[in-house]
């Protein structure tokens, strides 16, 4: 006989399935919560990426495209010009003849995608990194002064886990990028001179460091495009004078520091006079690649001079194997390159309503379009030999990368002005 449940626990009984109905029911809000959240997350991820696809591949301005379309040229004439010109001492030395080339172009590509990643920078980003890149810069550029390697009389690279890396490539920038964001911040107190006496002790220091290591091409090039950044932010012309009688004064002591620099100079002053040190050698063999290239050249890949009759070939002579090989007409192509990317920089420059970015693109252009020119009028013995390379055309891994980063600071600069077209057309104010 089955034993009979009291009232109180058949009611106890009946209550368990709607217990557990509510507590399925309770349990529901949470689960959808959680659904809910899932897709927020998600669609904030979604939101992101659509805005750096956007970021990346929204059509830019003329100015952006023309700089990038001149960069782009020049980079990839230089690595076939590298590897045309370092191929017979490549071969000697390596028993490779693409072993400069290689590297030339390795150095390329990572330079490229520098520029690309840091065109994709906000300037408020840049700006605010500006003195990080300055202190780092400068510490490897101390550290060349005890640890560095010593090349031709010049200390001036620094090996770190196996590359060899110039830091007197990357100080330009970052000079640059510290002296642009520091006058930004002081617009307002230009009248004070102690502001420029600051941005001027600091480029100072930059070059004092580097000609420590004995390269005074580099703080020549410096030197104009420091200087020169100062004076388009709008230097007091007191001011400036003064530093131009320092120049006059400090220039010659400079120069007459070192024989071999001394010696150059003089040879350069008497190409007739007599030459026991061979000075005038590199210079001199310059010259016959240059006459011998006439006007369609001699083909590429076909100069004689490459054979071991020009030191640094694929360097800083570099313009006297695209002038052997391709003629006048290479060579005058090279020259109109750097005319258009120095238009380039101008264009920008006039678009720029930011007082940091103008600053930047002034600096960025001086560096590159006078380091150019300084190169090719070497070549061409209108100056004596200062050993700079020819930017984006000459071998040498540092000084690719650091070029095209800045080039990609400029770009940023570009993709802002063109994301506020009203800001990059209207006329910058007076700063008095």
């Amino acid at each position: 006989m089955s034993q009979r449940l009291s009232p109180a626990e058949r009611a106890r009984l009946a209550s368990k399935p709607t217990d557990i109905r509510t507590k399925a029911k309770k349990k529901a809000p949470a689960a959808t919560s959680v659904r809910s959240g899932a897709a927020k997350l998600s669609g904030q991820g979604a939101v992101r990426v659509q805005h750096w696809f956007d970021k990346i591949f929204k059509a830019q301005s003329i100015h952006f495209y023309q700089l990038l379309g001149v960069t782009l040229f020049l980079v990839i004439f230089g690595v076939i010009m590298v590897l045309s010109a370092s191929s017979v001492d490549s071969l000697k030395a390596n028993n490779n003849s693409f072993a400069v080339a290689g590297k030339q172009l390795f150095f390329a590509v990572l330079g490229l995608l520098a520029m690309s990643a840091v065109s994709l920078l906000p300037l408020s980003f840049i700006k605010s990194r500006a003195k990080f890149v300055f202190m780092a810069s400068m510490a490897l550029q101390i550290g060349v002064l005890f640890f560095g390697k010593e090349i031709n009389g010049n200390r001036n690279w620094i090996e770190i886990f196996g590359f060899t890396l110039q830091p007197s490539e990357f100080l330009k920038i970052a000079v640059i990028l510290h002296v642009s964001a520091y006058l930004a911040t002081k617009v307002e107190y230009f009248d004070d001179r102690s502001v420029w006496v600051r941005a001027l002790v600091i480029s100072g220091a930059a070059m004092v460091v580097v000609f420590l290591g004995k390269d005074l091409g580099t703080v020549i090039i410096m030197l104009i495009a420091f200087v020169g950044l100062l004076a388009l932010a709008g230097m007091p012309s007191k001011l400036l004078n003064l530093v131009g009688v320092l120049l006059i004064v400090l220039v010659p002591i400079a120069l007459s520091i070192g024989s071999s620099r001394l010696g150059r100079i003089m040879a350069w002053l008497n190409p007739n006079a007599p030459d026991p040190n061979d000075y005038n050698w590199q210079s001199e063999h310059g010259m016959w690649a240059i006459s011998a290239g006439r006007f369609f050249g001699s083909g590429l890949g076909e100069s004689k001079m490459k054979w071991s009759w020009i030191p640094e070939v694929e360097n800083d002579f570099i313009f006297a194997i695209i002038s052997e090989e391709l003629g006048l007409l290479g060579a005058l192509l090279v020259i109109a390159l750097f005319v258009s990317l120095a238009f380039s920089f101008v264009r920008i420059l006039q678009r720029t309503q930011d007082y940091f970015g103008k600053f930047v693109v002034g600096g960025v252009m001086l560096w590159i379009v006078f380091q150019g020119l300084i190169n090719i009028a070497v070549v061409l013995r209108l100056l004596p030999v200062l050993g700079v390379p020819l930017p984006l055309i000459s071998a040498g891994g540092s000084s690719l990368v650091a070029t095209l980063g800045a080039i990609g600071v400029v770009l940023a600069i570009e993709r802002e002005n063109h994301a506020n077209p009203i800001a990059a057309a209207r006329p910058v104010r007076s700063r008095r």
